[in-house]
């Protein structure tokens, strides 16, 4: 990068910026007219993930910042307003229908991939067989898609022929997401349900360098690492992209006092020309574990000092937090992680274990207590119940 002056920054000062980019701010009621445009707008993408243990994951980051909603609308929203359609984003995300284009190369990239793979090659005959019944019926389960038992298993993820059909013409543009049920998607080729300016592609360099602007936009505040992560680009493409921005006057070139990279150096950083320090901000919030506060782990410990590993995958015996530990943010600091479950039969939000950090606010535990009974009246539950693991205390919660 061109060598300059560089203002600098807090700690402090960083994360409440970075924190008003992502739409928390001290009047968090959602509004009456469009009420999910103004957390959907800072985001930009939304992740979406299976688990469900506690609430969809996409469903939590406008609960963190707006507080109790109907989850319902929000999907209604998403999958029936055309306003929105799915894509590999970040992970697998919701993003603007507008913005479909600027992840052209990234399709590209997919089929050049799977060409070079023989993938292409293997699947031919199931991807012009999908493609003719698409064509011919319209958006399609993959049940439906089947072409006979559907018990024929590959080499990714023990998927189907057809399952790894659609998923390769998904990734390369072809077939987009017509909705789901029980989580399921439904496809459809994406020029019966997109508009044609959505399949248009724009060209690599100004699609990454207005993808990076989106990321500079939703943190406020990021490094070079940063900025990359949020869609995901490759390092070498992300730095092109914020020297022509930088060049532009759009990223404005920062420091942060206590940013160091891994040899201990000054980590260089960069501010959005429309990022705003507020004078005092700072949330209460459960947050997903995919919500951009914290999906790029070395940013929530370099920002946060908070080492987050979500531990599904780990071994019960080996996991130090818990199964789905959501992340807890109390006074604009990551103060502590708390594993939910919902049991709905017995209409009770399970407090598996909760656990605060070491220097959490003096009113974590009330904060966290007050936040649980939120969660579980936003999801239809009745009561919460902790079975006392951890040494985060819940003052007023049922001890099981």
């Amino acid at each position: 990068m061109p060598a300059q002056t560089r203002a600098s920054l807090s700690a402090a000062e960083a994360r409440r910026v970075a924190l008003a980019a992502q739409g928390f701010t001290n009047a968090p009621r959602l509004r009456q007219r469009r009420p999910f445009d103004p957390a959907l707008e800072r985001l930009h993408v939304l992740q979406i993930d299976s688990v469900n243990v506690f609430a969809r994951s996409h469903h939590l980051p406008v609960f963190s910042r707006h507080g109790e909603y109907a989850p319902s609308a929000l999907d209604a929203h998403l999958w029936e307003s055309g306003r929105f359609t799915e894509y590999w984003a970040h992970e697998a995300a919701f993003i603007p229908v507008e913005d479909r284009p600027l992840f052209g190369w990234r399709m590209d990239e997919y089929r050049e991939r799977h060409r070079r793979t023989g993938r292409a090659h293997e699947l031919g005959a199931d991807l012009e067989r999908v493609r003719a019944q698409l064509r011919a019926e319209g958006p399609q389960f993959v049940g439906e898609l089947e072409d006979g038992p559907s018990g024929t298993r590959g080499p990714w993820w023990d998927w189907s022929h057809t399952k790894r059909a659609v998923e390769m013409l998904f990734a390369t543009g072809e077939v987009a997401v017509a909705g789901r049920r029980s989580f399921q998607r439904r496809y459809a080729l994406a020029e019966h349900v997109l508009p044609q300016r959505a399949l248009v592609a724009l060209p690599r360099e100004e699609a990454q360098r207005r993808l990076v602007e989106r990321a500079a936009q939703s943190l406020g505040i990021g490094t070079l690492a940063d900025l990359a992560d949020y869609h995901r680009l490759k390092s070498t493409d992300a730095r092109v992209a914020v020297r022509a921005l930088e060049a532009e006057g759009i990223l404005i070139p920062v420091s942060v006092r206590g940013w160091r990279n891994g040899r201990g150096d000054p980590e260089p950083a960069w501010m959005h020309r429309e990022a705003r320090t507020p004078g005092r901000l700072a949330p209460d919030a459960l947050l997903t574990p995919f919500d951009p506060v914290v999906w790029f782990r070395p940013r929530a410990e370099r920002m946060f000092d908070f080492h987050y590993r979500i531990e599904i995958y780990t071994p019960k015996e080996q996991r130090v937090y818990g199964y789905y530990c959501l992340p807890l943010m109390v006074a604009g600091r990551l103060a502590g992680r708390i594993d939910l479950k919902a049991d709905r039969q017995n209409r009770e939000l399970l407090v598996q274990a909760a656990w605060q950090e070491p220097g959490a606010p003096a009113r974590t535990p009330e904060t966290a207590a007050a936040l649980l009974m939120s969660a579980a009246h936003w999801q239809g539950l009745e009561r919460v119940r902790w079975t006392g693991a951890g040494n985060l205390p819940l003052p007023g919660v049922i001890v099981a």
